[in-house]
């Protein structure tokens, strides 16, 4: 009965062992390969709506041509102005607010959404 048990723990460890090292599904994003390969610039270039989502003192210092200034702390209230859009780009300092606008804008049916990171690296897409 003892060799039985034994048997029965080690085959269960394998099996829990095996489950634990296979590899696991990659996370899947809210963007489509499509849209992945489809750079800021062509983007842009489609009709983007460029959103800085900084503070309007950090927006006043400088940003991407063209850009609209919607505060973080606005998108939710402001969601009417993303709605139509063929794609959006948010962009902030840092790329941590651009993230959370973008969780927002997703968990609110706005489609297309990229999150340009920060105000540097749009702006060197753009210049490419």
């Amino acid at each position: 009965m003892k060799k039985l048990i034994s048997i029965l723990s080690f085959g269960a460890l394998v099996i829990i062992g095996i489950q634990c090292s296979s590899p696991k599904p990659a996370e899947s994003n809210a963007q489509t390969e499509a849209q992945k390969k489809v750079s800021i610039k062509e983007q842009v270039a489609n009709g983007a709506f460029l959103v800085d989502v900084r503070t309007p003192q950090e927006f006043a210092e400088g940003s991407v041509k063209g850009a609209v200034n919607i505060p973080l702390d606005e998108v939710e209230s402001r969601l009417n102005e993303f709605k139509g859009k063929p794609s959006v780009i948010v962009f902030c300092r840092t790329g941590n607010r651009s993230s959370q606008a973008k969780a927002i804008l997703e968990y609110n049916g706005i489609k297309n959404v990229t999150n340009g990171i920060n105000t540097k690296t749009v702006n060197e897409e753009l210049a490419k």
